[in-house]
């Protein structure tokens, strides 16, 4: 960091947003708005930026619920902070240690936690620009606002229309069960869906009329389940039917899956996505049917940057994981135990940092990595042993527990975010793995360029 940047200003900068994101956390946990539907919840984020003076774009990339907000100070480095705020289906809950619903009957929950992903690195953005601001230091501070991260993520799109190019490096962080730097590598995917149309008529009295599109979606969906014997270890499928016909009585001629292909690349994930347009071509085949697959979303493998990550590591470390009170960890412990999870409480020691690993799930942060230099963080809003995308994330998300550690990850990407805009050395070593890493490569969105905006299936969430 700038030797002209005291740590007493930056700490300064960090409290003086606590009440930002504390507000955002709050009302984005209450809105709890679904993948683009988030309007309100975006206008809570824009708020709050309009208020400390970036100037915000909305509708960005052609996504409704998606903005970029920017503040420049002067000509200089630029860093860009990847916000969320989508919530997931069916995970409402209480902010109390059991599964229990929502007193004002919303079903919807932030099982991911994106109320305090979104709070966090919207604060961050703020208090980074305040410490520019307040030291005469030059660069541009910008937050994306990325919608859909858990449907059909806004970032791809971004990234498809260029809206990385000029930034020196991109942060984001996620909710998490532990204090880690996320120097690890995610999976490729696309969201395909699959629909197989057919002829009606009576099943009863003269069903060799009919046609059945089920029994097509029923063919390609047992040839996908022996097609998994023969792609590779790092390979996962996995769909639901979401239409199958009105009665068993009529021969159905609609029905239609939604499937998401995932590997450790773009190469793995489109050969195996042309064996499942294969799979479909000979289901409708042999049933006497129509097929029509749709690839309408998919995203990168997620990119890491070495030096970025050895940096934010040292960050981590100086801010250390929340302190938690005796109160919060009986919070945790009975939210294990009424997962029956060993009851460890919240962990309160900080990962070192790993070797690169790759794990199966998926994040459209990873298109902004082909992009730009980019890392992030993760830190404990769960107890330990809870999964993403359960109701303990919703539960853990609406009490101190989640708070505590969005301010800790709002640090470590503030301190980060800073090293980057007044450290010369850290932004070329940053850009110099990049191009290493994407040596030979030219990035090809995995979206068409003919469509123009996202088709708003909702589909089983993509993690981490």
């Amino acid at each position: 960091m700038s030797a002209t940047v005291e740590s007493t200003d930056v700490l300064a900068s960090i409290e003086a947003t606590r009440p930002v994101i504390e507000r955002i956390s709050a009302e984005v946990w209450d809105l709890v708005e679904l993948s683009l539907e988030e309007v309100e919840s975006a206008k809570v984020h824009i708020r709050e930026l309009e208020a400390a003076g970036f100037a915000v774009e909305t509708g960005s990339a052609g996504v409704p619920t998606a903005f970029v907000a920017e503040k420049r100070l002067g000509d200089g480095p630029v860093v860009g902070f990847l916000s969320e705020y989508d919530a997931l289906p069916g995970l409402g809950n209480a902010a109390v240690p059991r599964q229990e619903p929502r007193a004002d009957g919303k079903t919807s929950g932030h099982g991911c936690g994106h109320n305090l992903l979104g709070a966090a690195l919207t604060g961050a953005a703020i208090a980074t620009a305040s410490v520019l601001d307040a030291e005469g230091l030059p660069g541009t501070v910008r937050v994306y606002g990325c919608a859909a991260e858990e449907a059909e993520g806004a970032k791809v799109y971004m990234a498809r229309d260029g809206l990385f190019g000029d930034v020196d490096t991109c942060l984001h962080w996620h909710p998490w069960t532990v204090p880690a730097v996320m120097n690890m590598r995610l999976a490729a995917a696309n969201a395909i869906r699959i629909a197989f149309h057919g002829k009606t008529a009576h099943a009863g009295m003269e069903p060799w009329s009919g046609r059945s599109a089920l029994d097509g979606l029923e063919l390609a969906g047992h040839a996908i389940n022996l097609m998994r014997e023969h792609i590779e270890p790092t390979a996962r499928t996995h769909y639901i039917y979401d239409a199958g016909g009105e009665a068993p009585n009529v021969v159905p001629d609609y029905a239609r899956m939604l499937l998401l292909v995932r590997d450790i690349d773009r190469a793995h994930v489109v050969a195996t996505t042309e064996w499942v347009q294969q799979i479909a071509d000979g289901a409708a085949l042999a049933t006497q049917t129509r097929s029509e697959v749709e690839v309408f979303f998919g995203m990168h493998d997620l990119l890491p940057n070495t030096p970025l990550a050895e940096r934010m590591q040292r960050h981590l470390e100086r801010v250390g994981a929340p302190s938690w009170t005796d109160e919060e960890q009986a919070f945790a412990r009975e939210c294990q135990a009424n997962m029956t999870l060993p009851e460890l409480g919240l962990s309160s020691d900080v990962v070192p940092l790993q070797p690169e690993v790759a794990i199966g799930g998926s994040s459209d942060v990873a298109d902004v990595s082909w992009n730009a230099p980019t890392m992030g963080v993760v830190m404990p809003t769960v107890p330990l042993g809870v999964s993403m995308h359960t109701w303990a994330v919703t539960a853990c998300g609406g009490t101190s527990i989640g708070l505590k550690g969005a301010l800790g990850a709002a640090d470590v990407l503030v301190l980060t975010a800073l090293d980057v805009l007044t450290d010369a050395e850290l932004r070329d070593a940053a850009r110099a793995d990049f191009e290493r890493r994407t040596a030979g490569f030219e990035y090809v969105s995995p979206i068409p360029r003919e469509q123009t905006g996202p088709r708003g299936y909702r589909l089983p969430a993509s993690a981490p």
